[in-house]
């Protein structure tokens, strides 16, 4: 399954995880052996996560994509494992943080095995700080999160109950001085209390992968001749109503959040969102629609 586990070597350490407060003792690694040379955005989130919190870190995902950073998670059941796999198809490059050993038989969670292979089949690696053979127990996980975060420039964090583990894996980026991004979710949402907090407390609002790109200093006017992953279109092509539709797929949105910012009848934003899925422009993903 997995290559035997390698020492990483202090001197190739990054060194905002040495200047952290409690870096650790030894780094265990999988794979590649780790790039660091990348900018590093750790991407973190509920394990009981919503469709809105699987969308929205779907889309941001894929709008890095073509740019050199580094997606780091903790190989966690839901957001974690949807930033990964999102992350190995738009072809970037991948960290796992475990909140365990990276023997076959201690890595955890044992479902996320198959995600695991993927990473590394994809040029990625698996690091921790834990004896490959010790298996996941309750105290790993905050302590993983403090790697997590030391490793990266910035957090995304996608979803987060009022108590949760993804909160810990923020406090701590603030204690780093990495900035922290976060979504605007629904008052009504359970996973979006602690993102809504974080919001309040002075977290930097994003609603598309841009401001990400903007943060970390890449160029994505398309004149300039950077890549630029955000989708471009030939509005000569479309309709009037198909480009009102476009304009205002910002970030995933529902069709009564689209009813309510586009002047145009119900009836005829949903004939035009199947029109626009017929041309592979846009995704309809149960309730939420997002451009392709």
């Amino acid at each position: 399954m997995f290559e035997k586990c390698k020492i990483l070597d202090k001197k190739y350490w990054p060194q905002k995880l040495n200047e952290t407060p409690f870096p650790p003792e030894k780094l265990f690694y999988v794979g590649s052996q780790p790039n660091f040379n990348q900018k590093t955005l750790a991407v973190v989130g509920s394990r009981k996560f919503s469709t809105y919190g699987k969308q929205v870190c779907e889309y941001i995902i894929e709008g890095l994509q073509g740019y050199p950073i580094t997606i780091v998670s903790g190989l966690a059941l839901g957001i974690d494992s949807i930033a990964h796999h999102k992350a190995t198809e738009c072809g970037l490059y991948c960290i796992a943080v475990p909140g365990s050993g990276l023997a076959p038989h201690t890595l955890y969670p044992p479902q996320n095995h198959r995600l695991a292979e993927k990473i590394l089949e994809n040029g990625g690696c698996l690091i921790s700080e834990f004896e490959p053979e010790m298996p996941s127990l309750p105290w790993m996980f905050p302590q993983r999160n403090r790697i997590m975060a030391g490793l990266s420039d910035a957090v995304l964090i996608i979803e987060a109950e009022e108590k949760s583990g993804t909160l810990i894996t923020a406090r701590l980026a603030l204690d780093y001085n990495r900035e922290v991004f976060t979504l605007p979710h629904s008052i009504f949402s359970q996973t979006g209390v602690g993102v809504n907090k974080l919001i309040k407390d002075g977290a930097h609002m994003i609603t598309s992968a841009k401001d990400i790109l903007e943060f970390f200093g890449f160029d994505t006017d398309e004149n300039s001749g950077g890549k630029n992953p955000q989708r471009s279109f030939n509005f000569a092509d479309f309709s009037e109503e198909e480009i009102l539709i476009i304009n205002a797929l910002t970030h995933p949105q529902t069709i009564e959040e689209l009813i309510f910012k586009i002047d145009l009848p119900a009836e005829k934003i949903n004939q035009t969102i199947s029109l626009l899925q017929i041309k592979n422009i846009l995704v309809r993903d149960e309730s939420f629609v997002r451009l392709k």
